[in-house]
């Protein structure tokens, strides 16, 4: 597809218990704050790659620190997805 790959630009500075240990609306709260963009991303297009989503908290809370940072649009791709119990 030739879409760039960034993986330096947004990182986690926040550094919390493991979200497996955590139930559906802790996981939420756990993630909060977690990541933190270098640069300004205006009004780019931004796919968010993910191996499996359980509850979407990570997903979510990254997705608003890429818009927080100007983003226009962001996608979560996934592979897998976790049924809930």
């Amino acid at each position: 597809l030739k879409i760039p790959l960034d993986y330096t630009t947004c990182q986690r500075t926040k550094y919390t218990p493991p979200q497996a240990s955590l139930h559906f609306k802790e996981r939420f709260k756990n993630i909060r704050g977690a990541f933190d963009c270098q640069q300004k991303l205006p009004g780019l297009r931004i796919a968010i790659v993910d191996d499996v989503m359980t509850t979407g908290a990570s997903l979510n809370e990254l997705a608003k620190t890429l818009k927080q940072a100007g983003a226009a649009h962001v996608e979560c791709w996934i592979i897998a997805r976790t049924l809930p119990h």
